[in-house]
């Protein structure tokens, strides 16, 4: 079949082994170092290297007293964050997929440009997007052993060494208005345990190509009881609560609109979208693109 827009990890099969190809850079993605190709495309200048002012993307390394292990995340700075040291900003915490890693939003995700361009044009306010490592099972990625205590180790890492290390060593608006939770499929279950657990702490969810598994109702059901006793406390402190498909042909599709149907069932207010092309990056960069545009105003 031919390859749609954006970007895609692909591998050389040799003697029926799956290999990265030496002629390709590399990214983290499906659990191992594979090859990517990017698809141009009419629609792709919101992520293009435009002439406009430029943040960075910087690695910080931190000691996690929760996995008693040196830990990093990526973090962008946006324009003038060196100089304009009397301000404070917003934060996003941006979150990968099953099978990636921190490096996912800043190199296949291409948060930097996609967030330049969107100040640039005054669409977007200046904001920090921390791009943190999401895997706390086994020895690498992917969903093998995922499940509650996984999702409740995310949480106590993000709450107790993510979040205070940003707030001292970056200039950040600590509020809950001031801060954003998201992330795509794994990512996304992980934004609705912590988020929803946590709104006095955020005030703005996005759910990118993800929703609880219908068949796993030992894990989703209590996350749904949850929801249902505290879903006033829910729709009044969540500014947007930001729910994305890539169509029809994501693998998280049915589940997610089984989760949407429960969510209507309890109340729970949510802004639905979709763009097609699956479970794939092209659709998770656009996800950011729009939800980006929605936050801290």
């Amino acid at each position: 079949d031919s390859v749609s827009e954006g970007f895609h990890y692909y591998s050389l099969l040799i003697d029926g082994v799956a290999v990265a190809d030496p002629a390709s850079e590399t990214f983290y993605g499906m659990g191992r170092m594979a090859s990517g190709i990017e698809i141009p495309f009419a629609g792709g200048d919101y992520y293009s290297t435009k002439n406009v002012p430029h943040g960075d993307i910087r690695i910080k390394r931190y000691f996690s007293r929760n996995t008693f292990s040196w830990r990093q995340f990526y973090i962008y700075t946006p324009p003038g964050y060196d100089s304009a040291t009397a301000d404070k900003f917003p934060v996003l915490y941006l979150l990968h997929g099953g099978g990636e890693d921190e490096r996912g939003w800043a190199t296949q995700g291409k948060t930097d440009l996609i967030l330049d361009n969107l100040i640039a044009d005054k669409k977007a306010v200046p904001m920090l997007v921390v791009m943190m490592d999401g895997n706390f099972y086994g020895s690498g990625g992917g969903i093998a052993g995922f499940g509650e205590p996984a999702l409740k180790s995310f949480e106590n890492e993000l709450k107790e060494n993510v979040m205070p290390f940003v707030d001292k060593n970056f200039r950040t608006k600590t509020d809950a208005n001031n801060r954003a939770l998201a992330g795509l499929s794994m990512g996304g279950l992980q934004t609705l345990y912590a988020g929803l657990k946590n709104t006095d702490l955020f005030s703005y969810l996005g759910v990118f190509s993800s929703g609880w598994w219908a068949n796993q109702p030992a894990l989703s059901d209590p996350q749904y009881a949850f929801m249902k006793e505290h879903s006033t406390n829910i729709n009044s402190n969540l500014k947007s609560f930001w729910v994305a498909m890539g169509g029809p042909e994501d693998i998280a599709y049915q589940n997610c609109k089984i989760m949407l149907g429960r969510f209507d069932e309890m109340g729970v207010k949510y802004k639905y979208s979709e763009y097609p092309g699956g479970h794939t990056w092209p659709v998770w960069r656009n996800n950011l693109y729009n939800f980006a545009q929605v936050l801290f105003k």
